[in-house]
């Protein structure tokens, strides 16, 4: 199916649709007391998340209407990525940060096929940072300067010289959070993992991407979904990254599992195994997403 896709054609559509709806979330003025929630008040929702993925839906549904179509906005429980051509998109990933003010916010757009992101784009309107890639022609930064940032990354040499990002998440009890917090310690403490430090971007997408940039070395996640990750996943690849399972020992996951550890390039893949096995051992327990 996908050798039938013009790529490059996808990928330029999803830029100018980007772009445009860069522009709604720029214009709008959202707060804590406009916002609404959905599972609980750290899962918010604003009615630029809502008018951003209509607009996307509808001129997508037009130029692609045999593609299938998965929104954040518009998931319904039992809604599944298929091996048919997908469009997988986060109108607004970051919405806690964009209703503080804060500008690490941006609109995640992907091409799924076979499960998988074939384009991806990743916009920041705020900071007008825009990530991009296509499978197999490399990951870029507004559109001309190749990722990872360093030309020759410098290899992996474990936890201890590592900068992470975690994410709090929105589910704040029970077990999955418990492996949450509880990683985090193993990580922080002073002869157990030891990082240098820990980030929070507030937003999957703009984690993965940073990872792919090479200014984070990891991105460990559990409670994702696929619009979060999709198009960042594919930056990262083709970038040199790797994508491995929150969970240890999954050398495999897939876009919709929602257990994710991105791991930045290394010259010819140095340490990057290595240190995903370092962190596997810290972690006690496992997500049950």
């Amino acid at each position: 199916m996908q050798q039938h896709i013009n790529l490059q054609e996808v990928h330029d559509y999803l830029g100018e649709l980007a772009r445009e709806a860069g522009e709604m979330i720029t214009a709008a003025h959202p707060s804590t007391l406009t916002a609404g929630s959905k599972k609980n008040s750290a899962d918010l929702v604003t009615e630029t998340d809502q008018a951003v993925e209509r607009m996307v839906a509808v001129r997508l549904r037009a130029k692609y209407p045999d593609y299938k179509f998965l929104g954040e906005e518009t998931y319904q429980p039992g809604m599944q990525l298929t091996s048919a051509p997908t469009f997988v998109v986060d109108p607004v990933d970051g919405t806690i940060n964009f209703v503080h003010g804060n500008p690490y916010v941006c609109i995640s757009l992907a091409l799924c096929v076979d499960k998988f992101p074939v384009v991806g784009v990743v916009y920041n309107p705020f900071t007008a940072m825009f990530y991009s890639a296509i499978k197999g022609r490399g990951s870029f930064l507004n559109r001309k300067i190749r990722l990872p940032l360093k030309a020759e990354p410098p290899p992996l040499t474990g936890l201890k010289t590592a900068l992470v990002a975690v994410e709090w998440g929105s589910d704040r009890k029970g077990h999955n959070w418990d492996v949450k917090l509880n990683t985090f310690r193993q990580l922080g403490e002073q002869g157990k993992g030891m990082v240098h430090s820990m980030r929070c971007l507030g937003s999957a997408a703009l984690n993965f991407c940073a990872v792919a940039a090479g200014t984070i070395d990891i991105y460990w996640e559990g409670g994702c979904w696929a619009w979060d990750v999709a198009a960042g996943w594919l930056i990262l690849q083709e970038a040199g990254g790797l994508v491995v399972d929150a969970n240890p020992g999954g050398w495999n996951p897939t876009v919709d599992g929602r257990r994710y550890m991105a791991v930045r390039a290394s010259g010819g893949g140095k340490g990057q195994k290595e240190i995903v096995e370092e962190f596997w051992k810290l972690i006690p327990g496992r997500f049950d997403y």
